[in-house]
C-alpha cells in the first residue's frame, strides 16, 4: 500500500514550526519602544505608527529552496522576481503601499554575471510593484552557503516597507456570513511547497525527472515550469482598495489555505468554504508522480501546502462583490469568486466531489 507523503516527510515539520512560532510572542516586549504609540496587531502581521494616523508595514521574506531549482536549471534571472513578490505581496495585506525594497543575497561568491542575473529579476519585480530598491547587500559567505553548482550557491532575502493611513488599514474585522472570497490567479507553484515539489519531481532530490524533461501535460521543461515567477498583486489590490472596502487580504503562501484559519481565530464566529479551484497542471503532476514513486499525496495535503491555482484571496462585503470583480477584471488578474464566508468556524475545501476540513 502506498505510503502517505507529507510536507514533514519532505523535511518541513509544520507542527514544529507552529511550536517555534510561539516564541515570537516574546517580541511583544519590544513594542514599548514604539515612538508614536502601540503596534497594531493584524491577522497576518503587525504595523506600527509613525504619526497620529500613519502606519508602516515592514516585511522581510525569502524564496527558500526555490534557489536550488534556479541552480539546477542554471537560470538565475527570474528568482529575484519571486523575492520581491514574497515581500510586497505580504505588505499589501494591511492595505499598505510598498515604499521601498532592500535585498540581501548571501552567496558562495559574488561572481559578476550571477549578480547581474540576480539583480535583473529584482529590478523587474520592483518595476511591477512600482517600488524603488533603495539598498541591499551581497555577502560572500562560502562556508555558510554551499550550492549544487560550483561557486553558484546563494540565498536571497528581500525586505519591503509600506505605508498606510489609519482609515485605509485592512483589519480583518467585520467579516460577515455570505461575504465572497475573491481569488486572484497564481502563475503556478510560486515560492511555497518547493521542498515537496523538488523531492517528488526532480531526480536530483530523489524524484523522477531531469530538469530538462517535459512531462506529459506541460508545454515546457519542468525546471522552467517550477521556476515560473511568483505573481505580484500590488497594483490590482491597491486599486481595488481605493474602490471598495477590502475586509481581508490573504497572500496564499506557506501553509496555503490553512492561512484562512488566522482569520477564523481573529474573527470568532466565522469560517470559510472554498468551492472553485483551477490548479495548473504542475499540481496534478506532483500527485501523479508521487504515486509513480510509491507515495500518496492526499488532496488535503495539497491544499495545506500549495496555492492550487489562487495566489491571493480577498474578502469584501457581498454588496460590493460586483464592483470588486469589475475593478479587478480591468486589471487583468483573472479574478473569480472562489468561496464564501460561513458560520462553521472551519476552513472547508470542496474539490473533485470531496469535502475536506483543514486543521
Amino acid at each position: 500500500m502506498p505510503k502517505n507523503y507529507t510536507y514533514t516527510d519532505a523535511g518541513v515539520n509544520r507542527k514544529q514550526r507552529a511550536e517555534s512560532k510561539k516564541a515570537l510572542k516574546s517580541l511583544q516586549e519590544t513594542y514599548k519602544h514604539s515612538r508614536y504609540g502601540g503596534v497594531m496587531h493584524l491577522p497576518y502581521g503587525n504595523i506600527f505608527p509613525i504619526g497620529e494616523n500613519t502606519f508602516l508595514d515592514l516585511v522581510i521574506e525569502g524564496v527558500g529552496t526555490k534557489v536550488l531549482i534556479a541552480q539546477l536549471a542554471q537560470k538565475y534571472d527570474t528568482i529575484g522576481i519571486d523575492a520581491v513578490a514574497m515581500a510586497v505581496n505580504d505588505v499589501i495585506r494591511s492595505g499598505a503601499k510598498p515604499l521601498a525594497i532592500a535585498d540581501n543575497i548571501h552567496a558562495q561568491t559574488s561572481e559578476p554575471q550571477l549578480v547581474k542575473a540576480w539583480l535583473k529579476g529584482i529590478i523587474q519585480g520592483a518595476a511591477e510593484a512600482e517600488c524603488p530598491v533603495t539598498g541591499g547587500e551581497t555577502g560572500d559567505v562560502a562556508e555558510i552557503i554551499k550550492g549544487l553548482t560550483e561557486n553558484a550557491g546563494f540565498d536571497m532575502v528581500v525586505a519591503s516597507v509600506g505605508q498606510v493611513e489609519k482609515q485605509e488599514i485592512i483589519t480583518g474585522e467585520n467579516i460577515k456570513l455570505g461575504d465572497p472570497i475573491i481569488g486572484l490567479a497564481s502563475s503556478g507553484l510560486h515560492s511555497n511547497g518547493i521542498t515537496m515539489a523538488r523531492k517528488i519531481l526532480f531526480k536530483q532530490w530523489g524524484g523522477k525527472y531531469q530538469p530538462n524533461d517535459t512531462p506529459a501535460g506541460l508545454d515546457r521543461e519542468i525546471a522552467l515550469e517550477a521556476l515560473e515567477p511568483t505573481k505580484i498583486y500590488v497594483k490590482p489590490l491597491l486599486k481595488l482598495a481605493g474602490e471598495v472596502k477590502v475586509k481581508a487580504a490573504v497572500h496564499i503562501t506557506g501553509d496555503a489555505y490553512m492561512k484562512f484559519n488566522n482569520l477564523v481565530s481573529f474573527s470568532p464566529g466565522i469560517g470559510f468554504e472554498f468551492t472553485n479551484f483551477k490548479p495548473q497542471p504542475i499540481f496534478g503532476l506532483i500527485q501523479k508522480t508521487a504515486a509513480e514513486l510509491g507515495y500518496t499525496i492526499t488532496d488535503e495535503e495539497m491544499f495545506k501546502t500549495f496555492n492550487m491555482g489562487w495566489g491571493f484571496g480577498i474578502i469584501v462585503d457581498k454588496t460590493d462583490a460586483d464592483k470588486a470583480m469589475n475593478t479587478l477584471e480591468q486589471n487583468s488578474v483573472k479574478p473569480e469568486i472562489i468561496g464564501k464566508v460561513t458560520e462553521k468556524q472551519t476552513v472547508e475545501i470542496h474539490y473533485q466531489n470531496k469535502k475536506m476540513i483543514l486543521t
